[in-house]
């Protein structure tokens, strides 16, 4: 019995020995690549395109800039470009999938790690050893049930009553001031800049089974989320904002959330401007007449979206996420913005 054991934890050790390493945007200057994709077509020329449209957007002192985030580029080696989009000042709030901030993020600044591993790989294998598989990515699966039970404890020690997911995200922004293993996380340097992060599927992510079982440990008082008054808080942040851009990373719930703040503050009797700029990078099809929650001209016939200064970019997002960003970060136009601070607006 034991030998078996130890064949299974070096196996384990095997299928987890080759880390994830998240590409730094500002150790490489990526403008001259992108102004000579602008000369081209194809995925190429919307890259550009996109590109422009992200620098108009943090040249415009009056817009509010969205990042939505859905999919798992995260685990995939985009981890610290959404940091620094927000520690460089081109991010003023978040909105993304609850797998993106807590099983992704979260975990990492636990001290865990993602890695490098195969989508041919026998899946009845990685099972046996309690490894669990995005496509061409692993995780340890019992480290995920660790970052399941942490948010669980944080949960035990605040003040039973309703949270939405940006309180309690920046409730772990807190916690992790002083328990972080890995410093300047996407949560902790949110926190730390007031760059709101929002999760409308919250509890479809890591966060879910952590609060399951604090209301189980706690029947009579605990924590709950309120998405409705999450989706009040959106809507508050575009009131107040003059201008809108949307930079998003996929599509899902969080694109469609942002988008219905429009239509969320006009219902509430606000006179609000359509998102002037929006990005979308995906691989999502339109054949299926969703494009993960339509494309972006679509968005405008129902008020959301201008189209004059749009782009879908229908590609992978690993593999122009990088140059997009490393090119508006040495173009520098994040210098001369004043950041928002909308995380004390509530």
């Amino acid at each position: 019995m034991s030998d078996n054991k130890n064949q299974s934890n070096n196996r384990k050790s095997d299928l987890l020995s080759k880390e994830v390493e998240h590409i730094d945007i500002t150790s490489f200057d990526a403008r001259k690549i992108v102004s000579s994709m602008e000369k081209m077509s194809f995925v190429s020329r919307e890259t550009a395109n996109a590109a422009n449209i992200y620098n108009e957007m943090i040249k415009d002192k009056d817009c509010t800039i969205f990042l939505t985030l859905a999919g798992s580029t995260s685990a995939a080696g985009c981890m610290h470009i959404y940091r620094d989009l927000v520690k460089y000042n081109m991010v003023d709030a978040i909105v993304a999938t609850g797998a993106s901030i807590i099983d992704m993020d979260f975990f990492e600044a636990l001290g865990f790690k993602h890695y490098q591993g195969s989508q041919y790989q026998d899946d009845t294998e990685l099972r046996n050893n309690y490894v669990d598989r995005i496509y061409d990515t692993y995780i340890d699966e019992e480290e995920l049930q660790m970052c399941d039970k942490t948010i669980g404890e944080i949960a035990d020690q605040l003040e039973p009553k309703s949270y939405t997911s940006r309180e309690f995200i920046k409730e772990i922004g807190k916690y992790l001031k002083t328990n972080s293993k890995k410093k300047d996380s996407l949560i902790e340097v949110a926190y730390d800049n007031d760059v709101p992060i929002f999760c409308p599927a919250f509890t479809d992510s890591s966060a879910g089974f952590g609060l399951v079982m604090h209301q189980e440990r706690n029947p009579k008082n605990h924590i709950t989320i309120d998405s409705i008054r999450e989706f009040r808080e959106l809507t508050e942040i575009k009131i107040k904002s003059k201008g809108s851009g949307l930079f998003m990373i996929g599509g899902g719930v969080p694109k469609n959330f942002i988008q219905d703040t429009v239509i969320c503050a006009e219902l509430l009797g606000k006179d609000v401007d359509m998102h002037k700029y929006a990005i979308q990078i995906t691989v999502a099809d339109s054949r299926d007449g969703a494009c993960s929650s339509s494309t972006l001209k679509e968005a405008s016939s129902w008020g959301k979206v201008d189209i004059a200064k749009e782009q879908m970019v229908f590609a992978e997002a690993t593999s122009v996420l990088p140059l997009i960003a490393s090119d508006a970060y040495h173009k520098g136009e994040w210098k001369n913005r004043k950041r928002k601070n909308f995380s004390k607006i509530f």
